[in-house]
């Protein structure tokens, strides 16, 4: 009976009135989604370990019941509470104690996005229908490409928001009373692992899809490189009209020749070089639209030129490539070439992309703390070739040796950062043994960033650049990746002054375009 009930639970007027379902954690995604099957009249159970004070407080004034514990092991709470669905947040990964009983028991198992579709016809727009999903997922560039998607589309006079693992979850924007023409989803690959999971008569189903790049990362959370490509590859089941995908990444061609997708979506090729008739590309220093046009074989559609991106500062070749990106999915729902022009023109990057933070004596000072794996810092040090490099953090089980060996090798010299840094250190002695490294042992969160401005303003001379770009996340001794880069800023500034610093201004450096959200 379950399993039918379920089937039928595509609608935000189905009846959940009474369904018992568990919440795993209490973040903002498992508070959206607490807070939505409240309203639907759920019976709904939060477990997490711990619990935001404010988060905790609302649950009873929305009328779902709290349990907070260890849950190395299924508290006897939830096994009594028979949940009839487990909707999990994305931080728990497939082989937590609690993922692993819901499956054993058979227990139907859901992250926030399958949630999010059943229930995207709260709000409609004027012809009767949803708004449109695009979904965007990455090893890195993500971010960037979901907020760019986004700025096209309302520069082509669509109603569209960013959402998902951007930092809205995809919950509260499906129930904003004033309604969207179109969703960007940014989806992690832990959201993608759930969303392969899913068993409805009617799963997700985007408008458009794109994966951007694959490398290593969260191998620690999917347990082989294997398995996070295979939940990098959901982002394409399902498309309708627009897989777009990344040429010059064999994978991400691979995933789309394998997806499931619907009859007559297409595939939309993109990369730097010259463009086939299905695909977005460059010629002459002009980005082209050879996809989205009636005569695709003989002409092609100019959206904007190299130099104008560079004086934006966005002209980065990986930069250039996620734009092209974001130009596809806005092309496939008719946004004209002149309003991904005008979207362009007004976009900045986030906090902690290549963020020039200050010049001094020479010397540029630039924060890419957003750079939390070695293909995003890969990036960063192609930007900035001969950097000095600050390095280091928890590497979430992927091998460094590559980047450094690569990359790390032009290097003026390294700055390790991070609790363990032996795996760091240890790859340049073997294979950059002519940089020369220094390492930052502090333990304390207060005096690292002040130690490795100090060891880099000793190193940096006129005409270098000193890079933050750590290949690592900053969970061992920062709180965010975002904490690290403002405490790299503010040390920065307070050895050199903040009248000497050029701050927040990485347009104005022709080098400072990169991006590795």
């Amino acid at each position: 009976m379950t399993s039918d009930r379920l089937s039928s639970l595509t609608s935000w007027h189905a009846d959940w009135k009474g369904l018992r379902v568990a919440v795993l954690g209490l973040s903002v995604t498992g508070f959206s989604v607490a807070d939505t099957l409240a309203e639907l009249g759920a019976d709904v159970l939060v477990v997490s370990e711990k619990a935001d004070e404010e988060y905790a407080r609302l649950l009873p004034v929305i009328g779902a019941r709290l349990w907070t514990g260890p849950l190395d092991s299924v508290p006897g709470e939830l096994a009594d509470f028979a949940p009839e669905v487990v909707v999990a947040s994305p931080g728990f990964a497939p082989r937590h104690p609690l993922v692993s009983w819901a499956r054993e028991s058979g227990i139907a198992l859901w992250g926030d996005i399958e949630l999010a579709w059943r229930v995207r016809d709260k709000v409609l727009r004027p012809d009767g229908s949803p708004a449109e999903w695009i979904l965007v997922t990455g090893t890195n560039g993500k971010t960037t490409t979901t907020r760019l998607a986004a700025t096209m589309l309302v520069a082509g006079g669509l109603r569209a928001a960013p959402v998902g693992n951007i930092g809205t979850p995809v919950l509260d924007a499906v129930r904003d009373p004033a309604g969207f023409d179109a969703l960007v989803v940014e989806l992690s690959s832990h959201q993608l692992w759930y969303l392969g999971l899913q068993d409805s008569p009617d799963p997700v189903s985007p408008y458009a899809a794109v994966c951007l790049n694959l490398a290593d990362d969260h191998l620690e959370w999917h347990g082989s490189f294997e398995a996070y490509r295979d939940a990098k590859a959901h982002v394409y089941d399902n498309t309708r009209v627009a897989c777009v995908y990344n040429k010059a990444d064999a994978a991400t061609r691979a995933m789309v020749e394998d997806a499931d997708v619907v009859e007559g979506a297409r595939a939309i090729g993109f990369d730097l070089g010259v463009p086939g008739p299905s695909d977005l590309g460059v010629v002459d220093g002009i980005l082209v639209d050879r996809a989205f046009l009636e005569d695709r074989r003989t002409s092609a559609l100019e959206l904007t030129t190299v130099a104008e991106l560079a004086d934006l500062g966005l002209s980065a070749p990986h930069m250039a490539a996620n734009i092209l990106a974001a130009a596809a999915l806005a092309r496939s729902l008719d946004v004209a070439p002149a309003d991904v022009r005008e979207a362009l023109r007004g976009f900045r990057l986030d906090p902690h992309r290549i963020e020039v933070v200050a010049r001094h004596e020479g010397v540029v000072w630039v924060d890419d703390s957003k750079a939390t794996n070695p293909h995003a810092a890969a990036s960063s040090l192609t930007a900035y070739p001969g950097a000095v490099w600050i390095v280091g953090g928890l590497l979430k089980g992927v091998d460094i040796s590559e980047l450094v060996a690569g990359r790390g090798a032009q290097a003026k010299a390294a700055i390790v950062i991070g609790l363990e840094r032996e795996a760091v250190v240890t790859a340049f002695s073997r294979h950059a043994p002519g940089v020369p490294v220094f390492e930052v042992d502090t333990a304390e969160t207060e005096e690292v960033m002040a130690r490795v401005v100090e060891l880099a303003a000793g190193i940096a001379r006129d005409g270098d650049v000193v890079l933050l770009a750590p290949a690592a996340a900053s969970f061992d001794q920062f709180a965010s990746y975002a904490d690290r880069g403002r405490r790299f800023a503010a040390a920065v500034r307070e050895r050199i002054g903040t009248g000497a610093a050029d701050e927040h201004d990485a347009a104005a450096d022709p080098r400072g375009d990169s991006d590795s959200a």
